[in-house]
Formats: structure tokens, sequence, C-alpha cells
């Protein structure tokens, strides 16, 4: 008797391209990143109300609608975005199911999605509690690793061979880059740009000295770029075995170095709206490049032979 096809063989051929899951995790990361941007824009042009119901975008109507103008269409788009990244993760998971491949991180990059629009509705029903809004943020960040992650698996790069104290360094890094991440939404909360006023006509803060978050966040991001140029100077001391994680901690370095520049400056200038939207930018690229240089050194994160 012949032998029954399974499901996963009854899929066209062109989805056991491994360059098309590739394309589709990179996909998803741009799209990830992009909606960091975009929910950005969102606040910084006072539209986090524009569609103040959830999940419709206004009591009556799951669109927008004229009546809420600009702020409703800048608003409603950053929600529209949710849609493209659950269909380019839906068929990230499906690719990979079909080859038999990273389907843990694709399905938890999936997941993801629905968490974070989820968590976008309490950020409306809250009427923008700033405490909600950097959860946002950081569940963000979150799925960002994730695509990042799968990405690089994808691509089946290994680490360098490193020493343990290398290894840990890389760890703290890591840990400090996260904590940069957070103080930054402190900052945020803190700041001018809120997204709107609420219904009550008052804007939500976190309640602490805008000042001294603002120093609390560039301290961290001291320490950041120390334990940046310390592993530089520690891979490079490990020679050719190291070679290609000295490089990506190099290109570390230099992302933080600009966001650096972008920080102090949307600073002494009162924090303009479009240097902030650069600055969330530049936080993301940070947190790749970050990710990326941890990858090539942690062994742990590289898949296991025949994965």
């Amino acid at each position: 008797m012949p032998v029954r096809s399974s499901v996963r063989d009854r899929l066209p051929a062109w989805t056991a391209s491994p360059a098309l899951l590739r394309r589709l995790a990179l996909a998803s990361l741009a799209g990830n990143v992009l909606i960091v941007v975009t929910g950005g824009a969102v606040r910084l042009t006072n539209s986090g109300l524009g569609c103040p119901t959830w999940p419709r975008c206004s009591g009556a109507s799951l669109v927008v609608t004229s009546k809420q103008g600009g702020h409703g269409a800048i608003e409603f788009a950053n929600r529209s975005l949710t849609i493209v990244l659950t269909v380019l993760l839906a068929a990230t998971l499906l690719i990979a199911w079909r080859q038999r491949t990273e389907q843990q991180l694709a399905l938890i990059g999936l997941l993801g999605i629905p968490a974070q629009a989820v968590l976008g509705g309490v950020v409306v029903l809250t009427d923008l509690n700033p405490w909600v809004v950097a959860l946002h943020f950081l569940l963000s960040m979150a799925l960002i690793a994730v695509t990042v992650l799968l990405y690089l698996r994808l691509l089946d790069v290994r680490p360098c061979l490193v020493t343990p104290a290398a290894l840990w360094l890389t760890r703290t890094l890591l840990l400090a880059a996260a904590l940069v991440l957070a103080f930054g939404t402190v900052v945020t909360g803190t700041g001018p740009h809120a997204g709107d006023l609420d219904n009550t006509g008052r804007l939500h803060r976190i309640g602490l000295s805008p000042s001294g978050a603002a120093q609390l966040h560039a301290d961290a991001v001291m320490v950041l770029i120390g334990l940046t140029v310390g592993l530089i100077a520690l891979l490079y001391s490990l020679g050719e075995s190291a070679i290609a994680a000295c490089k990506a901690t190099v290109v570390l370095l230099g992302v933080e170095l600009a966001q650096g520049i972008i920080g102090y400056t949307q600073y002494f200038l009162h924090v303009p709206a479009l240097l902030v939207g650069f600055h969330m930018f530049g936080a993301c690229l940070v947190w790749v490049a970050a990710l990326v240089a941890a990858f090539r050194i942690h062994a742990r994160w590289a898949r296991a032979e025949g994965g």
C-alpha cells in the first residue's frame, strides 16, 4: 500500500524554502520595530485616545470614522499593524512547522501579538496610564528579542569561542540594556509626551522628578557603554576565535553612542517630539544590536545540532 503523505508534505513545495522562512522572520522583526515607532507617533501627536474605546475604535464602529479626524486615523493605523503582524507571524509559524524548525520561537512570537493587543486595550481603558504604557513598550521589546533570536537561528549563526568571563560580562551587558529600556519608559512617563488628555481633562504622569528620572536613565546608559567597551577589550584579547563577536560588539557601541547623542540633544532642547521619535527607534536598534552581539557570544542561544 502507498504511504499516505502527511499534512506537511501536502503543502506547496515553495513552503520548504529556508530562504522564505528567513525572510518571514526578518519581516516579523521589522514589523515589531515598526509598531514601536508608530506607537511612539501616536503619543507624540497626542493621538493616544484617538480611538477612545477598545476593541472598537469608537462606541459604534470597529474602524476609524471621519468624526475622529487625524488623531483617530493615527491611532487606528497603529492598531491595524497588529493585524499585519499577526498574519506575518502566523505565516512564519506555518512555514516553520512545515520545515520542522524553530517552531517554539515562532509560536511565542505569534502568541505575543494578541497579548500586545490586549495590553494596548488596557492602555486605552485606563486612559493612558503611564505604567501600563511602559509595560506595553517593554512587551514590544520582548517580542523584538524573540524575532531577533528566531532570525539569527535561522541564519545558523554559531557563537564564538570565548571565556567564562566573556559570557558573564555579556549577561551583565544584556541586563544593563534591559534596565536602560525600562528606565527610559519611566523618563517618558514623567515627561511631556503622555499621548493625550484623559477623559477628565488631565494628563497622567509618573509621580517622579523628570530630571531625576532622566539622570537615572543617563547613568544606566553610561554603565551600558562602559560594559560594552570592557567586553570589546576582552573579546579583542581572545584573538581570532572571538573576532566576529568583537565586531558585533563594536557595532553595538556605535549604535549606543549615536543613541546617546540623540538622547542628550533632546534633553537640552526640551524634548522635541521629532527627536523623541528618533530616540524610540534608536532604542530598538540598541536592543537589536545588543541581542546580536550576545548571540555571537552566548553558546546556550545557539541552535542545537540537527534542531
